[in-house]
């Protein structure tokens, strides 16, 4: 199985909180994991929101990003590169999403098509779940189950 993760799905990997169980278990069925290059900086900001809103102390943020780091050579990496914001230019038209989220569709279509096999997109966004269907990625986690 060959996974792409949103920001979303990548933050409760290293933050104890719904939804967190199932993203761990999808790195133990796998070792080819991908997101965007924005998802660092889409992550880290996560981890200083969660902090800044009382989720997480400040010391839980920097440690869960300091981990996030460390693994983030793990992960393969997709470019934002011109193709890239171009189709998320059409798919922020089509499915009315947010940049990022478009940036994430964009990166897991790519991916997809330049291998020739069938990427899972793990996202607990619901708007960004339903246009990864729509638009015939498989998304992950089943439908009724996103917990954002």
């Amino acid at each position: 199985m060959i996974i792409y993760l949103d920001s979303s799905a990548i933050v409760k990997r290293y933050i104890e909180e719904a939804g967190t169980s199932a993203v761990n278990s999808l790195f133990s069925e796998t070792n080819n994991i991908g997101t965007n290059l924005v998802a660092r900086a889409e992550v880290a900001a996560g981890f200083m929101r969660a902090a800044r809103i009382h989720l997480i102390s400040r010391d839980d943020a920097l440690s869960a990003l300091e981990k996030f780091r460390s693994e983030w050579e793990s992960y393969q990496r997709l470019s934002v590169t011109e193709a890239t914001v171009l189709r998320a230019d059409d798919l922020v038209i089509q499915y009315d999403l947010r940049g990022y989220d478009a940036i994430h569709l964009a990166a897991a279509v790519i991916w997809q098509e330049a291998i020739g096999e069938i990427i899972t997109l793990a996202t607990f966004d619901q708007k960004l779940w339903e246009a990864a269907k729509e638009y015939g990625i498989y998304a992950w986690p089943d439908e009724g189950t996103i917990i954002a």
